[in-house]
């Protein structure tokens, strides 16, 4: 962590103060660069810097962003790539987990130090970024550890507003999708779909409108047929599989009030019985976590909305936890600048959180700290002035250096550490 400089009080903001963003562009979008200049806050963030800067009080400030509970025991840190976008520039340093890092509850995934007024009205861009991106990845690499092995695609941009589409397709991408749906993904992750109801509706009979994908159709894509528009699931996947098909989709698990894995159990045994093994089953439409788990035997690969698109956010909060060099935080958080360190494997067993020198570690209280309902995670919240066990690694890495960005975020190698991450973290449990 870099050396604190001499506290000082005079106003460093240059943003200012009064502006508040009362309008919108097209469609209900921000321009971003309201955004950028922090003109998208919470209302008592200005109003308190007008307060701070006429006191002249601009406090040295160390931010940790933490987590208190986390739904599955595990998060997926995602939306690191708009936060260097946003501190670019500014005059703060910033320390994070590398984007794709598994977290827990207790941990400080990032850490940010600069003048209290430079970075206050950030706080509310800062945690939606952090906390929509990383719902969703968290909720993606759930759902694919769930399907063991069996492919899951993101269908699910429909289900929020437009204009977060690309965020909502790259934080799945991180967690682990096939493929996306939304046409306005990040360049470089794979596309995925079929087809719609309507455009079956739109032919005479689903037999002509299965004829025509088969012939028209870019030659490249796969030819996964919908089958069941009108007819009786394993019919319409018959005659599917009779034009040609390397698939059939079923997408209404949701709408019909049949037993889904009984229907599925049906198309499959017809399929085979009349010489269709290799025709593979695609399911989509509401499929849940829980339905994935229950399914994945006799499904090969799922489509996957709501489940993804509108996973909870992560609770993430912001909190000082020193001012001037000083150790101090709020009621319910725990004071010092901190280091998470992962334990060398040939080092302390996971979950012990005895620090060297006899004592506990800052993570552990007796309610198992940031270690609460994840005893094998092998990892250690320290303060920063405490030696760490031998072996050990920091899991909080410098990423902006007053105001520069001091390290690249890649969406591919963020996808590849959230599944080694999730492959390690599933080991720990299974011993």
């Amino acid at each position: 962590m870099s050396p604190l400089p001499p506290p000082r009080y005079p106003s460093q903001s240059f943003y200012p103060i009064a502006f508040i963003c009362t309008s919108m562009s097209r469609f209900g979008s921000l321009d971003p660069d309201l955004i950028q200049s922090g003109g998208c806050t919470d209302i008592y963030f200005p109003r308190c810097e007008a307060v701070l800067e006429k006191a002249g009080v601009n406090p040295f400030v160390v931010m940790e962003v933490s987590v208190a509970s986390l739904p599955l025991g595990f998060g997926i840190l995602a939306g690191l790539d708009s936060v260097m976008e946003l501190f670019d520039g500014k005059p703060v340093t910033v320390f994070s987990m590398p984007e794709g890092s598994i977290f827990y509850e207790g941990e400080p995934v990032m850490v940010i130090e600069g003048y209290y007024r430079d970075i206050a009205r950030f706080e509310t861009a800062l945690l939606g970024f952090l906390c929509h991106a990383s719902g969703i990845a968290t909720a993606a690499a759930h759902i694919v550890s769930l399907a063991a092995g069996r492919p899951v695609f993101s269908f699910g941009s429909r289900r929020q507003h437009p204009a977060i589409a690309p965020m909502i397709e790259r934080a799945a991408w991180i967690g682990g999708v096939a493929g996306v749906s939304n046409t306005a993904a990040p360049a470089g992750i794979p596309l995925a779909g079929t087809m719609p109801h309507a455009y079956v509706l739109s032919f005479d009979t689903p037999e002509s409108a299965w004829a025509a994908y088969a012939e028209y159709a870019d030659p490249d894509l796969p030819r996964i047929m919908l089958c069941d528009t009108l007819s009786d699931e394993k019919a319409e996947a018959l005659a599917a599989a009779r034009i040609g098909c390397s698939a059939v989709r079923l997408d209404t698990p949701r709408s019909r009030r049949g037993d889904i894995r009984s229907i599925i159990g049906e198309v499959r045994w017809e399929l085979d019985t009349h010489g269709y093994r290799d025709v593979k089953i695609f399911l989509s439409g509401g499929v849940t976590a829980a339905d994935v788990a229950a399914l994945r035997d006799i499904v090969d690969s799922f489509g996957v909305g709501g489940a993804i698109a509108n996973a909870p956010v992560i609770d993430f909060s912001a909190d000082i936890v020193e001012k001037d060099g000083t150790p101090i935080a709020k009621r319910g958080r725990r004071s010092g600048r901190k280091q998470v360190w992962r334990l060398d494997h040939r080092g302390d067993a996971p979950g012990d959180e005895t620090d060297q020198a006899g004592g506990k570690g800052v993570g552990e209280s007796s309610q198992g700290g940031s270690q609460q309902g994840n005893p094998h995670t092998g990892r250690r919240v320290l303060l920063h002035t405490q030696t760490p066990p031998p072996g050990a690694a920091p899991l909080l890495v410098e990423q902006i250096r007053a105001g520069r960005p001091v390290a690249a975020v890649s969406t591919e190698e963020s996808r590849r550490r959230a599944a080694e991450e999730m492959r390690r973290m599933e080991e720990c449990r299974g011993h």
